[in-house]
């Protein structure tokens, strides 16, 4: 069945960096704008970022400047990188398609402490 892992999550400080990882399998992943969401305790699911097939991106205002999605078709994989952290980036972060149409998976937590 379709799946999406998502990874590289972690605990980190005010002001570091960190780097996500999203695996698709078993779906034409090239066909597909991707997108970045985070869902924060008692908060929402929120779309941070999305990617288009031709590499095109777009991003929440909260993290304009400070993170860069990308995606390498071959790989079918999608990259988050995640710069100058702060404590409210704190949340569940998940991959899926812009319309959210492929059985979510786990997510990775980012925590970042003040």
């Amino acid at each position: 069945q379709v799946q999406l892992v998502e990874s590289g999550g972690g605990l980190v400080q005010a002001g570091e960096s960190l780097r996500l990882s999203c695996a698709a399998s078993r779906i034409i992943f090239s066909m597909y704008t991707m997108a970045w969401y985070r869902q924060a305790p008692g908060k929402q699911r929120d779309m941070v970022a999305h990617i288009t097939r031709g590499g095109s991106t777009n991003y929440a205002g909260s993290v304009k400047g400070r993170f860069t999605i990308s995606r390498d078709n071959a790989k079918n994989t999608m990259y988050l990188q995640m710069n100058s952290l702060q404590p409210e980036d704190t949340a569940v972060y998940y991959c899926n398609t812009y319309i959210g149409n492929i059985p979510w998976g786990q997510g990775t937590q980012v925590t970042v402490s003040s």
